[in-house]
């Protein structure tokens, strides 16, 4: 019982008395106790009443309100009009029967809701409950996150949860992302990192200086998202809400009909009116639309928690459904296919030198810069020249460095800079695609350092895992040039690629791609509707434009960027291209469940409808044909929770 909520306990305890009441009448009224007079019939309509309102009383009183408030066609009037049918006819033990296997519905559809709302609601529990921010004097108060200003200085102690985004101050240590990301490997923060807000910190102390309130913090804007994510609904959802429309007034129109004119027509009303009535009553129960209301939904509910658990955001279920039916992945390249930082591809050394001398060299020259390329080449070296031996730096911007290292002049820059210094290079006998950096010492061409955006580990696995899910053409862009773009394009395994575009050159190649899967569906509104989708994947924060403008736009490698979150459709909370082909299958899986249900209830229904209204279905019949088929609906929903 502890799975279960206190309103959920109450319920279940009002279905079992009920359900012990019932059985009790059922066989007193087979053994003969209640005598055939109207007596008799008076004191079992009032002993089947007490099960009748102890598990339906909430149903009645919804009908009632609706009534009231002119909102007449839901499950609650349906049900209580069949039942109070039933109790006319004199079928006492079917009118419980089917109030009280209605709420067993019921019960298993807030059950399955509620199972449902576990990973959204894991995600939700990432938000701080307080913040331990520090004083000029050094002291510590406890504060609500939402009094959190710009600058305040926080300490996270071991096991708290970092209460907004913010810069380490002080201290070191590993903190649990899994919330945001989905991953259960910490990732290590040090003095001058950034830390995102619904972290867990690890086992050290660590101080950070807040960088936003709490309202514009991570966090935040990822719990607003996901109580937006039930507004947008999917074509499928819309389609039943659409359909439950129309679809319960008609039932119950046809069930006054049914009740009314066959015996008009017999000219025997008197005597068959109470049969037909009984008839419109199953009719009614049979009709109960709340197998497709509550599962379709929920499917589609368990596939935002299922994607939501693997940190993967989806804004809507709309988007699931743009999601199974991709057809085209556009992908930036750098940042999202590549790590979006330089690395040292490769040395080459000139003879009577090897490549650690070439990158030491290097590195002496570049110690003092800040650029990228600087950056990979001191981070590549493991054996640098002490800091105190290195002078008369001289930078050419855009060109070059040269530098004193101890009693040698080294020089690093591109070929147009080796010109002007008037150093003859010998050319790289290996093609490997990247930024060159020609090295010399002394005036004296020494070796090559290329330097290049190295693709993510995963990349590759991911484009061909999505292929194997579906998707029917991979493409790159990139503002890189031609020769850098066809490297990592091959080494990607990527077939299409658009190389040296302008932000809005990529707008201009998604809008012509979209054209090109409409004309390829055909032409019309209903050919575009059935075309495949495409999706483009940026890092979100300079390819706004372009993620709004495909039918599905996914934010990687965004943790904690505002752009990312604001704009994209889909937003990864970290920067694994391979949750992709992933959601993908989640996307589909949910279509699936909801595609099932939709064809099982209206197939058993519809069966129903017809032998109920010959005669031919009883009340049992029509119990099984709305909570037995909602019951099976739900449960086929409820696998989307495992995935």
């Amino acid at each position: 019982m502890g799975r279960f909520t206190n309103k959920q306990k109450k319920e279940l305890k009002q279905i079992g008395i009920s359900l012990v009441l019932f059985v009790i009448l059922m066989i007193a009224e087979h053994a003969g106790l209640f005598p055939d007079t109207t007596g008799g019939m008076i004191a079992e309509l009032l002993l089947y009443l007490i099960p009748y309102f102890i598990v339906g009383h909430d149903v009645v009183r919804k009908c009632l309100i609706g009534i009231k408030n002119r909102q007449l066609f839901d499950e609650s009037f349906l049900m209580t009009l069949a039942t109070i049918g039933a109790f006319g006819c004199g079928e006492f033990g079917e009118a419980v029967a089917v109030m009280l296997f209605y709420q067993v519905g019921e019960f298993f559809q807030e059950y399955a809701v509620g199972k449902s709302r576990g990973s959204i609601a894991e995600l939700m529990s990432m938000a701080p409950d307080f913040a331990n921010r520090e004083a000029e004097d050094g002291s510590v108060e406890i504060i609500d996150p939402d009094e959190i200003e710009v600058g305040d200085i926080l300490v996270i102690k071991p096991g708290e949860k970092v209460p907004t985004d913010g810069i380490v101050i002080e201290g070191s240590g590993f903190v649990n992302t899994s919330a945001l990301t989905g991953e259960s490997l910490p990732r290590l923060v040090s003095v001058g990192e950034q830390v995102i807000s619904g972290c867990i910190n690890g086992e050290t102390l660590l101080r950070i200086r807040a960088e936003k309130e709490f309202d514009d913090c991570t966090v935040s804007q990822i719990l607003e998202l996901v109580e937006e994510a039930s507004s947008r609904k999917s074509v499928t959802e819309n389609f039943i809400t659409r359909f439950a429309h129309y679809y319960t007034p008609t039932v119950v129109v046809a069930a006054v009909i049914l009740a009314f004119l066959p015996p008009l027509i017999s000219g025997h009303f008197a005597s068959e009116f109470g049969i037909w009535v009984l008839r419109a009553c199953t009719f009614l129960v049979i009709s109960c639309p709340c197998a497709l209301v509550i599962s379709v939904p929920l499917a589609f509910f368990g596939g935002i928690g299922a994607a939501s658990s693997k940190g993967v955001l989806v804004k809507g279920s709309n988007y699931l459904e743009t999601l199974a039916d991709l057809d085209t992945v556009v992908s930036d390249k750098t940042g999202t296919l590549t790590e979006g930082k330089f690395k040292v591809a490769m040395v080459e050394a000139a003879e009577g030198y090897d490549t650690d001398q070439i990158i030491r060299y290097a590195a002496a020259a570049e110690a003092g810069s800040t650029h990228p390329i600087a950056a990979a080449i001191i981070e590549a070296c493991e054996n640098p020249i002490a800091q105190s031996k290195i002078k008369n730096v001289r930078n050419v911007a855009g060109k070059g460095i040269t530098a004193k290292a101890g009693r040698d002049t080294i020089t690093v820059g591109n070929k147009g800079f080796f010109d002007e210094e008037g150093i003859d290079i010998t050319e790289l006998t290996a093609d490997v695609s990247g930024t060159n950096c020609y090295v010399a010492k002394n005036g004296k061409y020494i070796g090559t350092i290329i330097v290049a955006d190295m693709p993510k580990d995963g990349s590759k696995e991911a484009i061909r895992e999505m292929m194997n899910a579906g998707v029917k053409s991979v493409i790159m862009l990139t503002g890189d040039s031609e020769k850098v773009a066809s490297s990592v394009a091959s080494e990607l395994g990527i077939t299409e690629y658009r190389a040296e575009l302008l932000p809005q050159d990529k707008v201009s190649v998604v809008e012509d791609l979209l054209d090109e899967l409409r004309n390829r569906a055909g032409s019309g509104d209903k050919a575009d509707k059935n075309r495949g989708r495409l999706a483009f994947v940026g890092d979100g924060i300079n390819d706004a434009p372009v993620l709004s403008v495909a039918d599905a736009g996914i934010a990687m490698g965004s943790l904690g960027s505002d752009a990312a979150i604001e704009a994209a459709d889909v937003v990864i909370m970290d920067d694994d291209l391979g949750k992709i082909p992933a959601v993908m299958r989640i996307a589909r899986k949910t279509l699936g469940i909801s595609r099932q249900n939709i064809a099982f209830a209206l197939f058993v229904k519809f069966g129903c409808l017809v032998l109920g209204a010959l005669g031919i279905a009883n009340m049992w019949i029509a119990v099984f044909a709305d909570v037995g088929v909602a019951v099976i609906c739900i449960l086929n929903s409820m696998r989307m929770l495992n995935r």
